[in-house]
């Protein structure tokens, strides 16, 4: 076991029980304190430590990488860089390690409340690109557009499907959400009409964060996939289910999804979450050969999908995990590299909605609803089909360890009237 995923370990700093940011996780994030320029920063508890604090008093060797307000230069760096500045930030916190502990004043300077700080996106993405590998989800799905024999396409057991989405529109938590207007076209209307989507949607996705990408025509193998993935945020892709029906044949979505996507601002890293690995779906027929992997490739991280309208109380309205996939982030970089599409440091790349096998495990309301035919009646009593002005819709999820969480905070976003 890596020494940091010590259950044992203890931080100087006081960490409460069931936090999502122990001393065993240490995700790495962007924030600005108040009158300062944005920097790279670890979470921890309540705490956030300043990495450009860090670099500059000599502490940790970034080679000039925690100067930049974002990931993407540390995370061209690769994993070799990754590992040792993670073992270096986990030894400056530990409780039984004078340096940080014992100095006042570089803690005052290194050390700042996550709540007087604003979280940015914590790299430039210059791609995104999101899958579709959740078999439960497209099973789903596909029985309420072509009925259940003929659930999923032809290639669904043979490939990860995957849409490129739109970069520019990645929004971070707690960013609010302007619904969205386009066309529709509503199965009794003789032509398709301009307005608000009145069947706005969430998607409880994850998704994975590029380090070093591949020249252009030099695929990475499923093998080699890890050297190139960071780690994992939470991603709400938001979906205008009404917008999409009518225009995503034949090249899929593009204004139904364009508008916005929420991810988590902490980015948990690959070797955080070593401990949580399990095995994944069966998949059946076996995978062409560039697509299969050996090991377990899949993590538990136990997701939840809670809904608070205006005023209201907030409510659970989906529990899934991460290990529901059933094409592994592993395979999905391998097949999005297979034709030579080069990536690049701070591409992020989503899983698609995580549905579980279980009626309360669905990962969205397209699902939770029936297309809106069995609506959820909330703790007041009102029902709620799609998403109204004003809900705020958040997802969370954590890996359970021994007597602590590995977490990954919140992807929160507050729907607003149509403009």
């Amino acid at each position: 076991m890596d020494e940091t995923n010590d259950p044992k370990l203890v931080s100087f700093l006081q960490v409460e029980e069931g936090s999502h940011f122990p001393i065993q996780n240490l995700p790495f994030g962007v924030f600005q304190p108040q009158g300062m320029e944005p920097r790279v920063g670890v979470a921890i508890g309540e705490w956030i430590l300043d990495l450009k604090v860090c670099e500059e008093r000599g502490l940790l060797e970034g080679q000039g990488v925690f100067q930049q307000g974002k990931l993407n230069g540390f995370l061209g760096q690769g994993r070799a860089a990754w590992r040792e500045t993670r073992r270096r930030v986990s030894q400056l916190l530990r409780a039984d390690e004078p340096e940080l502990r014992d100095n006042e004043e570089l803690r005052k300077a290194a050390l700042h409340e996550q709540k007087n700080c604003q979280m940015l996106l914590p790299m430039e993405i210059g791609d995104y690109t999101d899958f579709y590998s959740s078999r439960y989800h497209a099973t789903n799905v596909g029985t309420m557009l072509r009925g259940a024999d003929q659930a999923l396409n032809a290639n669904w057991l043979h490939l990860p499907v995957a849409y490129h989405g739109r970069a520019s529109s990645v929004v971070i938590s707690g960013t609010e959400i302007r619904r969205p207007q386009g066309q529709t076209k509503p199965d009794t209307a003789p032509a398709p009409l301009f307005g608000p989507c009145k069947a706005l949607d969430f998607e409880l996705e994850m998704g994975f964060v590029v380090g070093p990408g591949n020249r252009l025509g030099e695929p990475i193998a499923a093998a080699e996939a890890e050297e190139h993935i960071f780690g994992w945020v939470l991603v709400n892709d938001w979906s205008a289910r009404d917008i999409q029906k009518w225009e995503y044949q034949p090249l899929g979505p593009f204004l139904s999804k364009s508008f916005a996507t929420t991810v988590s601002p902490w980015v948990v890293t690959l070797d955080a979450l070593a401990p949580f690995r399990v095995p994944g779906e069966v998949q059946d027929p076996p995978p062409l050969a560039y697509l299969q992997t050996s090991g377990n490739q899949a993590y538990n991280v136990e997701l939840e999908a809670w809904l608070t309208p205006a005023g209201g109380t907030a409510q659970r309205i989906s529990q899934s995990n991460l290990r529901y996939l059933y094409w592994n982030s592993a395979q999905q970089l391998a097949h999005h590299t297979i034709n030579g599409c080069n990536l690049r440091p701070g591409d992020l790349l989503g899983t698609g909605t995580i549905s579980g096998p279980t009626p309360n495990s669905l990962g969205c309301l397209l699902e939770l609803t029936q297309g809106g035919r069995s609506p959820l009646t909330l703790s007041d009593g009102t029902p709620r089909r799609f998403l109204e002005d004003g809900d705020q819709l958040t997802l969370t999820g954590w890996c359970p360890g021994a007597g602590y969480r590995v977490g990954f905070g919140q992807a929160s976003g507050v729907i607003l009237p149509a403009k």
